[in-house]
């Protein structure tokens, strides 16, 4: 109840917090799950912290470790100091809903617990905070200022360079461009999944470039209705929705209450999920930033149609890879090795927004769907969805070698 309650409250924030685009979320997803693993692993001898496992995580010194400590209090602590932490510029609304859930899940998660022992649980729940807070400060994302925007960019003036397709002044620069210099979680050091490049750039109507260009336009123009949904279930535009991370988050949560999944195990799968996550967006970030390729909505009007419109708003950074491919990708490796192959489920995330929910016979089913959708949408040529899928594969690989369980 403690773990369940505090995500959903996560989504929601993340959801009405300005400054949680994609990448941002993913990092919290990550911080949190492994948050819980460690509470969760500190009390059950069959779990394996993921100490000295993911990149700088220390092993918490013997003495923080009390003799005895009640799981569901010492979690409700951590999350509350966490979320604190990780939201802790969220609005009015956001700060009280952390306050108020804090009260409730005290006063739950206490009854009946002696008092020197809740007190003992709680105090060590905000120990094993306080330490993964301190690891998260060094990780070159804990300050976003301005959105993620550079106050200071210079736009590459080249054929085939990324230039802004807004007019809102703030989205002159691109979204994050040093994200994918983060320290990533379970991927080696120097080795980010890096991809080959996309074709190479051309004007040419012969070209594969312009070939890809004039798929994007020509699906777009004779979308179905099925098409316009799957592109508009997987959008998950910030302040909008739970964002992309959020939603394969979400599935997640969805899954574990169909299946009443025990709390230690949601507590692996989360930690796994959050860390595939933001290591996808590190990945591809910095794969953005290294091929800085042009959006489709920026070539086609320029050289195929200059009325087109896509189905969706363009996001401000780079186009390849895809960040829905990417991320999408490396969910669905982790969530396969987690719960297995041919693990159907039904998506509901977008219901209360008027979407029908969605059934999928499997993560990767949902994942190439993800990838798609981007295409339909008019945001991304076809290499940056099936080369996203590929990072994302290698990316959910690379964390499926950590040892959860002893």
């Amino acid at each position: 109840m403690v773990l369940r309650n505090w995500y959903r409250l996560v989504l929601e924030l993340v959801r009405h917090t300005a400054t949680y685009s994609p990448p941002v979320a993913s990092r919290s997803f990550a911080y949190l799950g492994i948050t819980v693993h460690e509470v969760m692993a500190a009390s059950n001898p069959f779990l394996r912290t993921l100490a000295g496992q993911v990149s700088e995580l220390a092993t918490l010194p013997g003495e923080a470790i009390p003799a005895y400590h009640d799981p569901a209090i010492t979690l409700n602590a951590a999350l509350s100091k966490a979320v604190r932490h990780f939201f802790g510029n969220t609005g009015p609304t956001g700060q009280r809903a952390m306050d108020a859930m804090e009260a409730r899940l005290t006063e739950q998660s206490n009854e009946g617990v002696a008092p020197e022992r809740a007190d003992d649980s709680q105090n060590f729940g905000s120990v094993i905070a306080d330490h993964i807070i301190a690891w998260s400060a060094s990780d070159g994302g804990a300050d976003v200022e301005n959105m993620g925007f550079p106050m200071v960019w210079t736009v590459v003036a080249a054929p085939g360079r990324w230039v802004p397709t807004s007019t809102i002044g703030q989205q002159q620069a691109p979204l994050l461009p040093t994200w994918g210099q983060n320290r990533a979680f379970a991927l080696p050091e120097g080795s980010l999944c890096p991809l080959p490049p996309p074709p190479a750039y051309s004007n040419d109507p012969g070209s594969a470039f312009y070939a890809e260009a004039l798929e994007v336009a020509e699906v777009t123009g004779s979308l179905t209705d099925e098409q316009k949904l799957i592109a508009r279930f997987w959008s998950d535009d910030p302040m909008l929705s739970p964002t992309p991370p959020g939603h394969w988050i979400a599935i997640l949560l969805q899954i574990a209450d169909r299946d009443d999944m025990p709390a230690e195990k949601l507590g692996e799968g989360l930690a796994l999920l959050g860390i595939a996550l933001a290591d996808a967006f590190i990945a591809c970030w910095h794969e953005k930033f290294v091929h800085d390729l042009i959006r489709p909505v920026t070539y086609i009007r320029h050289l195929i149609d200059p009325e087109w419109q896509p189905l969706l708003i363009t996001p401000p950074f780079p186009e390849y890879p895809s960040g829905h491919s990417t991320q999408s990708g490396a969910a669905a490796t982790i969530l396969t090795a987690f719960l297995g192959e041919g693990f159907d489920f039904t998506d509901t995330t977008h219901e209360d927004e008027g979407l029908d929910a969605r059934s999928y016979p499997d993560f990767w089913t949902a994942a190439e769907e993800a990838g798609i959708s981007r295409l339909y949408g008019g945001i991304h040529f076809r290499s940056a969805i099936e080369r996203g899928l590929d990072q994302g594969r290698c990316v959910g690989d690379h964390v499926a070698r950590l040892q959860t369980r002893a």
